[in-house]
């Protein structure tokens, strides 16, 4: 199994879901936000707390001991210097539908979607190789459902929801992560 690292800026509770229904956790985790570690399990291995703005050699420190890792980005809230996206496997979920608005590129996709004069008919999320510029890179992976939501905080839900549930599907079916027992996931 390769390992997997995991990066994030807020609550980490999609992570915790993740460790969940995978039955597997990070190798390490990587956050400039404290949290309760026992939303992810006793089985965490190494957890890394930055609190400044990291650069390449930062970032290179962080993932040396792991250089064939998948690395998987959970609203990290920074843009990784390029030279460490080509070096290493990254992967991060944006929820916004970036292939058919790239408007909604940046921070908080959800609530943009009501300041658009035209509200979009799809709403979604994207998974896509990180490169050294914001919401870009190969788009891997993409699910949309009708914009039903009458706010960005239920629309938020949703979307933190389907998030989980795209990197759950997307890391068993396109990686070798995670051991899955009778050849499927368990659900939430």
């Amino acid at each position: 199994m390769r390992p997997w690292i995991t990066l994030f800026s807020h609550t980490g509770s999609e992570v915790a879901n993740m460790s969940r229904r995978l039955k597997r956790t990070p190798d390490k985790i990587i956050t400039n936000k404290s949290f309760d570690d026992s939303d992810i399990n006793d089985n965490l291995k190494d957890i890394c707390f930055v609190t400044k703005r990291p650069v390449s050699k930062d970032y290179h420190d962080m993932f040396k001991d792991h250089p064939d890792a998948i690395i998987t980005l959970h609203g990290w809230m920074r843009i990784i210097p390029d030279d460490i996206c080509k070096r290493y496997n990254i992967l991060n979920l944006h929820p916004g539908l970036i292939t058919r608005y790239p408007e909604l590129k940046g921070k908080d996709p959800q609530h943009k979607v009501f300041d658009m004069f035209n509200p979009p008919s799809r709403v979604g999320c994207v998974i896509h190789r990180a490169i050294g510029e914001v919401d870009s890179g190969e788009v891997l992976m993409e699910r949309s459902s009708h914009n039903v939501f009458p706010n960005g905080d239920v629309l938020s839900r949703h979307l933190h929801w389907m998030a989980t549930d795209m990197w759950c599907d997307y890391l068993h079916d396109h990686t070798d992560l995670f051991p899955v027992e009778n050849g499927h996931l368990d659900d939430e």
